[in-house]
Parts: structure tokens; C-alpha cells; sequence
């Protein structure tokens, strides 16, 4: 059974392939081939796409990352919440290498700068067996060109940030991301933020926002959609889902009603808990130095008082937050417990006890947030203006997030087979052909003659997500097959360990140009 990616209805059809392109849909069976891939009973779907994740860092380590080819995703879009590897100088390097560690793990020893992201594209074209597109993620940028504080940007220095931006268009970014609630950006303006978005808007660039979620919702919201009105760029936002206080309702009609001024798409993981790095509860000003600075910071007894004082008044429940990840192995043993937990076995204040946990992992600690009953997802997941995010941050060990290994699982197994939340062809769309036609990906996303033969076959009876916050590494079950350029990277459910030549996996570039 063939779904497309187009959101049409889904038909029987043979697909052909040779070399990396699709070349022939319908019935084949008087043709012959090199190789069949048998798929009666299966969906054949177009590869899919993760546009949030956290995988930077992992294409620089791995060659296959199963618990993500598993899910029949075969591009990854990198540098999400305005945070990568690239580009960075002397000055920024380590501090982001530090900074990144609980995203990754990444050791500094395996890990070199890039000063343009056109670098960090040739070292990982090639290496992966997925595909990957950036975005030009505006941390970095800021922070090479302005430091660490909060100090306003001058008009020289804006003039240099438009020439990165500008590089990075040129170079084949997608567009600008932003993440307003974490360092370095959440000093930014609005008017600082449109001035930059402005340098893109040529290209038809993406401005891709994690907003400023700390300063509520719909403020966020209605900052992100100005900067695009202002700048005239479309606007995405990242894992868009209800928090306190505001309801799905008010969220997707805030939406509805600006599209017609900006041009609007979100995405969203199908859970309600979320994931990150402990250090994003610090106070803002600890990180006006930068990364390597906030350790000495957080022996201050003043700092560790705000530190505390803020979780309380942001009404964190400890007792739902648990350590998923840590650096070392000496505090491995406390992965998977609340911080309830740990802070209460230390016999010290949250504030102590947390800043001595981020000193001992030199900041190297993540944390899930158990927030919500995933039915508050539904509404999001059924917009016209979704896609796929699995947000997911990858370990091989520790009591991550169930998103990374399920999340694609969850959606086709759960939400289209199990609840009828969406039909097959509609989640399909969502997972390929949408987010592909959104960030610019030519001849992908869709299963047509002439386009690249990204695939993903799976059986929609056994499509499932095993993974749970207990046993978070479970892989999803029934994809069957996956293809990308042509290359089978999955067979019968088993990840392909070798391959002849360089991986499949290509670095794209987005399909806009100056206008």
C-alpha cells in the first residue's frame, strides 16, 4: 500500500527505484530487478523527518543511530533552539563544547570548531546514513560576535551578525533558530531579533523559535509572530504544546487568527512531559560569562539562594522532575530519581544540593519533566499546521525521554491505529511531505517518479512505541524497511551495521535562493 506523502488517499502500487531516484510507480511486476523488497501488507511512505531534535553532536560520533532510522526517520534538521557545533571561533569553541555536553555527551577531545557552517556540512556529508539539514543557530552567532551578555547589540555589531546570516543562507541553512529562554538569547530583543531576521528574509528563510516559554505562552507566541510581520520571514515554533494557564484552545486560535498576516507552521513531540538541561533552571545572569564561568558562580551562596528561590517561584514540582542523565559515573546511580529524591537525601537546600550536582557534572546533567496527560497533545497533533518534532536528546544509557526511540511509534502506532486521532495518510503527510515542502527539501518528501527514493515501510498492524520512562531505549517495532538515496538502511527491522562506500546519508541544502 502506497501513502505518498501527499495527504491523498493511499493506493496499491509497485515502486522502482535505480541509483538514488525513484523512477517508476505502479504495477511492476513484469519488470525486473537487481533487488525486491517485499512489501505486501506493508505501508510504503515516503522517509520522514525529524525538524526538532538534538542529533548535532551524534552525526559527528555515529554512522547509524538506530533508535531513529528504527522509526523510519531518514533527515534530521540540526541545530534546534538556536544552539549547535557551528559556527564558533577561538573564543566560543570550548564554551559551547561544555556548554553542549548534556545535549551529547560529546568529550572535548572529540570535537574541533567550525567557523562556517558550510564546514560543519562537508565534514558530516557522507558520514551518516541520514540525511541532515541546519539551521543557523543564533547563540552561536551571538555569542561570537557580542559575548556572552546582555548588553544591547550596536549597529556594527548587528552589521556582522546579517553577514553570518547571510553566509549561512548562502551556504544552504534553512533559517535562523532561536531558543529565548536559554543562554546568550535570552538577552535578545524583539527589535534586535526582527533586525537579524531581516538579513534572511532575501532567501525566504525560516525564523524556527523555541519562544520565550518562561515569559508565558501566548506572549511568546505573540513575539514570535511580530518579529516575522516585522521582518517578513515565515514563522515556525518548536514542540508548541499547553502549559498552565492556557489551554489548547487559546493557543491553535491565536494561530488560526494570525496566518493570514504570517505564515505559520509548528511541531510537536506526541507527549505531554518534556526534557532538559538541569542548568536551563539557573538564573539567566549566571551565563553573562559564559559556560565555563557558571561553575564558579554557583559556589557563590547568593546564587545558589536565586536558585532555589526561582524554582520555587516558577512552582516546580520536584517530585516530577527526575535526573534522565549524567556525566559521570559516580552519580550514574541517580539517574531515573526524582530531584525530590536526591535533594532530600543530601540533607541540603534545592538550591545547595542541585548547584553542587551541576558542579560535580560540570554541568553535564539532564532532567525529564513529567507535566500533563498526553490527550492534551491531541488537538496539536490534528492542526493543519503540524509536523514532527521529536525534541529527542539522545543517550545510550540513563532514563531519558521515551521520545527518542517512540515518537514516530507513538504517532502511527497510538494515535492513527489505536485512538483515531488522525488517518494514516494525514500522519504521513505530517512525518514527510509537509515538513519537506516547509524547510525547503527539493525532489523529497514525497513518493513521485524523479524524486530521491528516501523510504520508510512499515507495518501498520505492529507499528508501536515499546519505550517508556521505565525502560526509555525499548526501539519502536514494525518498521520494516528503510531507504535513503536509494541505499536500504533498515532490512526486515534490523539496522544495515556496513556499507559499501561512504553512508548514504547527504547533507541537503535548502532550495531557496535570494529573491
Amino acid at each position: 500500500m502506497l501513502v505518498d506523502g501527499t495527504g491523498c488517499d493511499a493506493v496499491l502500487a509497485d515502486v522502482g527505484i535505480v541509483g538514488d531516484r525513484i523512477t517508476a510507480i505502479g504495477n511492476l511486476q513484469e519488470s525486473s530487478a537487481k533487488e525486491t523488497l517485499p512489501a505486501a501488507g506493508f505501508v510504503v511512505a515516503p522517509g520522514f523527518v525529524d525538524v526538532h531534535n538534538h542529533s548535532d553532536g551524534l552525526f559527528l560520533r555515529e554512522t547509524h543511530l538506530a533508535a531513529k532510522t528504527l522509526q523510519g526517520f531518514t533527515t534530521e534538521v540540526l541545530a534546534a533552539d538556536g544552539i549547535s557545533y557551528a559556527p564558533v571561533n577561538e573564543q566560543t569553541a570550548r564554551q559551547w563544547m561544555f556548554y553542549l555536553r548534556a545535549l551529547n555527551g560529546l568529550r572535548l577531545e572529540e570535537y574541533r570548531g567550525w567557523e562556517s557552517l558550510a564546514e560543519y556540512m562537508e565534514c558530516i556529508d557522507g558520514a551518516n546514513v541520514q540525511n541532515a539539514m541546519t539551521h543557523i543557530p543564533y547563540a552561536n552567532l551571538r555569542s561570537m560576535v557580542c559575548g556572552w551578555g546582555r548588553g544591547a547589540v550596536d549597529d556594527f555589531q548587528m552589521r556582522q551578525i546579517q553577514y553570518e546570516v547571510q553566509r549561512g543562507m548562502e551556504s544552504g541553512a534553512v533559517g535562523l533558530s532561536t531558543g529565548l529562554d536559554y543562554i546568550v538569547q535570552c538577552f535578545s530583543t524583539t527589535d534586535e531579533l526582527v533586525e537579524v531576521c531581516r538579513a534572511m528574509a532575501p532567501y525566504r528563510g525560516l525564523y524556527v523559535t523555541h519562544m520565550r516559554y518562561k515569559k508565558g505562552l501566548l506572549e511568546g507566541l505573540r513575539e514570535a509572530v511580530e518579529i516575522g510581520r516585522r521582518a517578513g520571514v515565515g514563522v515556525h515554533i518548536s514542540h508548541l504544546k499547553p502549559v498552565a494557564g492556557c489551554s489548547a484552545e487559546e493557543v491553535l486560535g491565536f494561530l488560526d487568527s494570525n496566518r493570514g498576516d504570517v505564515d505559520l507552521s509548528f511541531d510537536v513531540y506526541p507527549y505531554m512531559p518534556g526534557s532538559t538541561m538541569l542548568s536551563y533552571l539557573l538564573p539567566n545572569d549566571v551565563w553573562e560569562d559564559g559556560p565555563l564561568a557558571v561553575l564558579g558562580y554557583l559556589h557563590d551562596p547568593g546564587v545558589r539562594r536565586r536558585f532555589g528561590d526561582g524554582l520555587k517561584a516558577q512552582r516546580l514540582n520536584l517530585d516530577r522532575i527526575y535526573i534522565a542523565w549524567v556525566a559521570s559515573k559516580e552519580n550514574a546511580v541517580h539517574q531515573g530519581e526524582t530531584l525530590a529524591s536526591y535533594v532530600a537525601a543530601t540533607k541540603k537546600s534545592a538550591g545547595d544540593a542541585l548547584a553542587d550536582l551541576l558542579i560535580e557534572e560540570r554541568l553535564g546533567v539532564l532532567c525529564v519533566m513529567q507535566e500533563g496527560d498526553d490527550e492534551l497533545i491531541r488537538p496539536f497533533l490534528q492542526h493543519d499546521l503540524y509536523m514532527m518534532g521529536s525534541d529527542g536528546i539522545y543517550f545510550e544509557d540513563g532514563a531519558v525521554h521515551p521520545r527518542v526511540y517512540g515518537s514516530v511509534g507513538k504517532l502511527l502506532g497510538s494515535g492513527v491505529r489505536d485512538w483515531n486521532w488522525l488517518t494514516l495518510e494525514d500522519a504521513v503527510y505530517k512525518l514527510s511531505g509537509w515538513p519537506a515542502r516547509r524547510f525547503g527539501m527539493a525532489q523529497r518528501g514525497v513518493v513521485q517518479i524523479g524524486n530521491y527514493a528516501d523510504l520508510a515501510v512499515f507495518d501498520p498492524s505492529r507499528i508501536s512505541a515499546p519505550a517508556t520512562y521505565r525502560e526509555p531505549h525499548r526501539r519502536t517495532t514494525g518498521m520494516q524497511y528503510v531507504v535513503v538515496n536509494g541505499e536500504v538502511i533498515v532490512r526486515e527491522g534490523v539496522p544495515e551495521e556496513s556499507h559499501a562506500g561512504p553512508a548514504p546519508g547527504r547533507f541537503l541544502r535548502c532550495a531557496t535562493k535570494p529573491s
